[in-house]
C-alpha cells in the first residue's frame, strides 16, 4: 500500500425525522505505516465514516458519494461482490467498538478467526484453524483460546480476539473504532502496547477513532478533529496537541486534566447541533467563543504554513 486518500465523503441517513448529515463532505489522507487518529465528541460522524470506508452500510442509507482511493484505486465504484472479494478484510478490516457484539456466542474462538481464511482464500478448514492459532500468538493469547466460546473470555482477551480477527488475512489498514471504551486503564495500556507492536511487526496503518484524547496522543502520528460531520482540524498529533488552531480543538484540549503541569480546565458550552438540521454556516458558531458575522457563511478548509488543516473564518 502506499495511501489512502478521500475527497469530499458524504454519508446521508433518512430517518422520519429527515436526513442526517453523518459525514459531510470530509477529506484527509493515511499513509504507508501511518497512524491518523479520528477525535471528537459522539455522534460527531466518528463511527460512520469508518462505516462509509468499509461500505458497510444500514438500510437506510440516502447519499455514499465522494471519493476513496486505494493506491490510486476507487473503491466507491465498485460493485459490491468486487469489494467484499479485493478490499473488505483482505485490504482494509475493522476492530468493531463493543468486543462483545462482533463475536459469536455460539462458535468457538478458533473458528471465528479461521472463517476469513475458508470463506475468502478457500483454505481447507485444518489449515485455516492452523493459522488461527498462530495469529492468537501474535496476540500474545495462548493457544487454549482457540477452544472456547466468548463467555469464557475476559473483556481484554475479547478485544485481542477481535484484533486477531482483523488481521489474519493481513491487510494494509485497520480502522479501530473505541478499541478500548469497555476496558480499564491496565487493560488499555497493554492493548494499546499491543497496537504498537503489531503496527511495527506487520507494516499495519491504522485509522483510530476515539473520544479519548489522551489514548489518541499514545498512538497518532496525525489527529483529525471532527465536528458535526465536518473535519476541522488536521495536522501532526504534536502540532495539534501544542498549538490547537479551530476554537473546538482548543477547547476539546483544554478539557482534558493533565499530570505532569497545572491547568485551568475549560468546558465547551451547550450541546452538539442536531444533523437533520445543522447551523447554516460553520457549525461550531452556536458554541463558539470567538463568532463573529462572518460564521454566518460556511468555512473552506485551509491549509496553513506547518502543513496541518484548519476550517475556520479566524485564519482567512
Amino acid at each position: 500500500m502506499k495511501e489512502l486518500v478521500v475527497n469530499s465523503l458524504k454519508l446521508y441517513y433518512r430517518t422520519r425525522r429527515g436526513t442526517v448529515r453523518a459525514v459531510d463532505e470530509i477529506s484527509f489522507k493515511l499513509g504507508r505505516g501511518e497512524t491518523l487518529s479520528i477525535v471528537g465528541e459522539s455522534g460527531c460522524g466518528k463511527s460512520s465514516t469508518a462505516y462509509a470506508l468499509m461500505r458497510i452500510l444500514p438500510r437506510n442509507v440516502k447519499e455514499l458519494s465522494g471519493s476513496v482511493k486505494l493506491d490510486g484505486e476507487e473503491l466507491l465504484d465498485m460493485d459490491e461482490e468486487t469489494f467484499r472479494k479485493k478490499i473488505r478484510w483482505k485490504r482494509i478490516s475493522m476492530v468493531f467498538q463493543g468486543a462483545m457484539n462482533a463475536l459469536n456466542p455460539v462458535m468457538k474462538i478458533g473458528y471465528q478467526i479461521a472463517e476469513p481464511l475458508m470463506v475468502h482464500e478457500g483454505m481447507d478448514k485444518s489449515e485455516a484453524l492452523k493459522a488461527a492459532a498462530k495469529v492468537l500468538k501474535d496476540v500474545l493469547l495462548p493457544e487454549d483460546v482457540m477452544e472456547k466460546y466468548q463467555h469464557q473470555l475476559s473483556g481484554g482477551m475479547k478485544q485481542r480476539v477481535v484484533i486477531a480477527m482483523a488481521i489474519i488475512m493481513n491487510p494494509d489498514i485497520v480502522i479501530l473504532d473505541e478499541p478500548t471504551s469497555a476496558l480499564d486503564v491496565i487493560v488499555q495500556a497493554n492493548l494499546m502496547n499491543l497496537l504498537k507492536k503489531l503496527k511495527w511487526e506487520r507494516g499495519l496503518s491504522y485509522i483510530f477513532i476515539t473520544h479519548d484524547l489522551s489514548l489518541a496522543s499514545e498512538l497518532s502520528d496525525r489527529l483529525a478533529v471532527m465536528y458535526a460531520g465536518k473535519m476541522v482540524e488536521i495536522g501532526t498529533a504534536e502540532d495539534i496537541y501544542k498549538d490547537p488552531l479551530h476554537p473546538y480543538t482548543n477547547l476539546l484540549i483544554s478539557s482534558v486534566p493533565t499530570l505532569r503541569s497545572e491547568k485551568t480546565l475549560k468546558h465547551i458550552p451547550g450541546s452538539p447541533p442536531d444533523l437533520v438540521n445543522p447551523p447554516q454556516g460553520c457549525r461550531f458558531m452556536p458554541r463558539c467563543p470567538y463568532a463573529k458575522k462572518v460564521c454566518n457563511e460556511a468555512p473552506t478548509m485551509i491549509r496553513m504554513e506547518d502543513g496541518r488543516y484548519v476550517m475556520c473564518h479566524l485564519y482567512g
